[in-house]
């Protein structure tokens, strides 16, 4: 679709690629836009692409997320790369992704999973709102991705069953399951509602922001509440002090996989919670923590017992 970008906006340029069949699946389409409808309101939505240069774009990502976790900074520029390659490839004068926004290294974390007796502290604390709480507690309980989470509408539901539809990373629908906790807070949160996402932002979208339809509750006019802000949420409650970074939402997948390994769960069992296809990528979350293997210790304990 070769277009004259002459007098096409970073708006125009962005939805166009999200209407296109590169962000075909839900999930990618949304995470996306949460990536670019922030770089567009930090751009200027209404300028014209051809008007911008390599340095405004890594001034923007700098600023947007440089001080986020390398994880976030490789998905926040793959986001942006994915976009500029569509405008080169279908004519928008788009600047190239710039050289000082490099890839970031992803340090494997060895204390990645969280203790269980602090998932619950932070689950049972009465400061925390029922949003945050139920959030929290379906990602844990499922073991399913923040995104596919995120995504879901309330059709989407089977209360009664304890489980949901989802959309899977390689687009396969697939189901979820949770278990009591969850099943006490999500009737709560829902309030009555029978339509659009599960998860709300607190306010309703201004002028400037056009979430598709899809995005927004009919009922409270509403937008799905997004990852960044979820993410930043999470970081907020368990931070232990001011520069100490907080929980990530992937911690609550990775510690319930941890857990069910912990509980002597078998590795096909946990590649059915966690919808893992292959055992290798399974095994390397699934990795006991260390009070499980102080525990184990006991066992090589050649000491005579005191009586």
């Amino acid at each position: 679709m070769a277009t004259d970008s002459s007098e096409a906006t970073v708006r125009t340029a962005v939805d166009r690629f999200l209407s296109s069949a590169r962000c075909r699946n839900p999930n990618t389409r949304r995470a996306y836009a949460g990536a670019l409808d922030r770089l567009a309101e930090r751009l200027g939505a209404g300028r014209r692409l051809d008007e911008l240069d390599a340095e405004e774009f890594a001034a923007a990502l700098d600023a947007l997320w440089g001080d986020a976790a390398a994880s976030t900074w490789n998905q926040r520029r793959s986001a942006v790369g994915s976009w500029l390659a569509w405008c080169a490839k279908n004519g928008y004068r788009a600047p190239k992704m710039p050289d000082a926004a490099e890839r970031r290294p992803e340090t494997p974390d060895e204390t990645r999973a969280i203790d269980r007796a602090a998932i619950e502290r932070l689950l049972t604390r009465r400061d925390v709102p029922l949003r945050e709480k139920t959030l929290w507690r379906m990602l844990y309980e499922t073991a399913a991705r923040a995104g596919e989470i995120l995504a879901l509408n309330v059709p989407d539901l089977d209360l009664a069953a304890r489980r949901a539809v989802i959309v899977s990373k390689g687009g396969a629908t697939e189901y979820v399951y949770w278990a009591t906790g969850t099943a006490h807070l999500l009737p709560r949160l829902l309030h009555g509602r029978v339509a659009g996402p599960v998860f709300l932002s607190q306010r309703r979208p201004g002028p400037a922001r056009r979430p598709a339809a899809i995005d927004l509750c009919p009922e409270t006019g509403r937008a799905r509440l997004g990852y960044d802000r979820a993410r930043i949420l999470l970081d907020r409650y368990t931070s232990p002090g001011p520069g100490t970074p907080g929980w990530d939402l992937h911690q609550l997948r990775h510690s319930a996989a941890t857990h069910l390994g912990e509980a002597n769960v078998g590795l096909q069992l946990i590649m059915a919670k966690t919808r893992h296809r292959n055992p290798r990528t399974a095994m390397r979350y699934v990795k006991p923590g260390g009070v499980a293997v102080a525990e184990v210790t006991e066992l090589l304990d050649i000491a005579p017992r005191r009586r």
